[in-house]
């Protein structure tokens, strides 16, 4: 009875395809988390935990069916300034290991329970506000970073007089040239194959995720090859000699020293880790909502990014989030339910446990193909037709998000989108503000005001009145039926006009103000007096705020 409960809330309906889908997305989280620890100046192993860990629990307990969550490059490039600070600060044990994967995994831990009071406090509610245009700038940015990084496929470490690997000087990573020109033409032709490959098959079948048979395909093709004495790039050569083969990982609270200087450290890096994790995922999660026309649960999911993260960094890994190339892959590959996620997570291990030699002969140019049509089919081609027709301020934070993603990070990037966006409504509502003036039978002037009081309109609101206040009779009446006071700004500029008119020895009455406006200034009374007037014909005043 159990077991069927936790398999009907896993993927009763969907089980072959979340399965085959799920093996697809282990195979390609490999590379990937490989080249995440690199860039975090961590061991591969450590890569290969997290993507693990953090896809299994986060699918477990995900509020998005579907979407795959592993290692990201969003944070490794953060986590190589965090465990370069921990590496300066001093060594661990005694056996000289420094302190800088120690910081990582204290950090990964606070950053998990962050994203964990964020779903419990029910902030994943604001990923709601981004715009649409914000969504589309960042799956084009997020689309170019992700082909970009796949032509570091493309390079081999440049080698000294000795065989020994180049070092950069300021960075300390290896330098890198492009391969030569017969393995990249090998590389171009096994690229191009799984391509097709991709495309092709599901107009012929279904029954297995095509971007599975692609990689199976290739990888033959690059056996075959191999027999002939030709060589193409695989897994094992990312792994410089090394191995994926490790055991299953253990627990462990990280040893750093509880004090001030290094809470300094970890803290600040777990805001932004945590921050940066939930904006990628809630962003997956709001771009697959509109690819499956169904909807996730924001809040929950932060909770169990949260939580995937709290026991990665327990069990030696470096956290992670979700990932929109692998969740493309999965909903590519038909997969919809939490399995695919596990069987991902699962496969994973089992691949680092039981098959890493077989693995490790996977030709990355059967990888790159994938990620390449992953690339394809994210990036909002429409975008191209839409830019000349919508407002020009929607196509300046389109292309302005694409960019900075590009060059910067996602969390900047959407940052900056939401805070042009916002920029731009508040010019454009500043404006659209005006008002109609009458006179009554008993000589008392009506102004019918239509827009939003607010920050950015306060000064238009201002001008409506300040050259009338002199000559307006005794008697003001301000008609907010189609108008709205927004916030303090607004408030302030209310009161500033009463007291303008009562220093002239003129009363203003408030009308039709909507119920939130007319609790706005019951909260206010403290700084504003305004008489708020009963209409005699609409009856819709309170006179408990007269």
């Amino acid at each position: 009875m159990i077991l069927q409960t936790i398999l009907q809330y896993l993927s009763p309906k969907n089980f072959k395809n979340d399965t085959l889908s799920g093996i697809t997305v282990a195979l390609a989280l490999v590379p990937e988390a490989i080249a995440f620890a690199f860039v975090a100046g961590v061991d591969p192993i450590i890569g290969l935990y997290a993507a693990f860990m953090v896809s299994f629990i986060a699918a477990f307990l995900s509020g998005r069916p579907g979407m795959i969550s592993g290692a990201t490059g969003a944070l490794a490039v953060v986590m190589v300034g965090l465990v370069l600070a921990g590496n300066e600060y001093g060594i661990t044990n005694g056996l000289g290991d420094h302190m800088g994967i120690q910081f990582l995994f204290a950090t990964v831990i606070l950053m998990g329970i962050i994203q964990i009071f964020t779903g419990v406090f029910k902030l994943g509610k604001f990923a709601r506000i981004i715009p649409h245009p914000v969504m589309l700038g960042f799956v084009n940015g997020l689309a170019i970073v992700i082909g970009l990084a796949q032509l570091t496929q493309f390079k081999t470490a440049k080698l000294d007089e000795n065989g020994m690997p180049l070092l950069d000087p300021l960075t300390n990573a290896k330098i890198l040239e492009w391969l030569p020109t017969d393995t990249l033409l090998i590389m171009s032709v096994l690229i191009a194959i799984t391509m097709s490959i991709m495309h092709f098959l599901p107009k012929l079948t279904k029954a297995i995720p095509s971007a599975l048979a692609a990689i199976v395909s290739v990888s033959f093709i690059a056996m075959f090859l191999e027999t002939l004495g030709i060589h193409t790039p695989t897994v094992k050569d990312m792994l410089d000699g090394g191995s994926m083969a490790a055991g299953f990982p253990t627990f462990n609270i990280p040893e750093i020293p509880l004090n001030f200087d290094v809470l300094q450290i970890i803290i600040p890096f777990a805001f932004i880790l945590a921050f940066i994790g939930l904006i990628e995922s809630l962003m997956t999660l709001s771009l697959i909502d509109e690819i499956t026309d169904t909807r996730g649960k924001s809040n929950r999911e932060c909770i169990a990014q949260g939580t995937a993260n709290i026991f990665t960094g327990f069990f030696g890994g470096m956290g992670g989030c979700a990932m929109v190339g692998q969740s493309m892959i999965n909903i590519d590959s038909n997969g919809r339910g939490r399995w695919a996620g596990i069987v991902a997570g699962i496969g994973l291990l089992g691949f680092i446990l039981f098959a890493s030699d077989l693995i490790e002969q996977i030709p990355l140019a059967a990888l790159v193909g994938v990620m390449f049509m992953v690339v394809i089919g994210t990036f909002a081609w429409s975008s191209f037709r839409i830019i000349s027709r919508i407002p020009k301020g929607d196509s300046f934070v389109l292309i302005t998000v694409s960019v900075v993603t590009v060059f910067t990070d996602l969390a900047i990037a959407v940052i900056s989108g939401i805070i042009i966006s916002a920029l731009v409504f508040s010019w454009k509502k500043s404006k659209n503000i005006w008002a109609k003036t009458s006179t009554d039978e008993n000589g008392a002037k009506h102004y019918t005001l239509k827009g939003y009081v607010f920050f950015g309109s306060a000064r238009n609101f201002m001008d409506l009145f300040i050259d009338n206040i002199k000559t307006d009779p005794d008697e003001i009446y301000i008609d907010f039926a189609r108008a709205k006071i927004v916030d303090h700004s607004g408030i302030e500029v209310l009161n500033t006009l009463t007291e303008k008119y009562k220093k002239a020895g003129k009363k203003v009455h408030l009308q039709h103000l909507s119920k939130d406006c007319q609790i706005l200034l019951k909260n206010a009374e403290a700084i504003i007096e305004v008489n708020i007037a009963e209409d005699p014909k609409y009856k819709v005043a309170d006179d408990r705020l007269a």
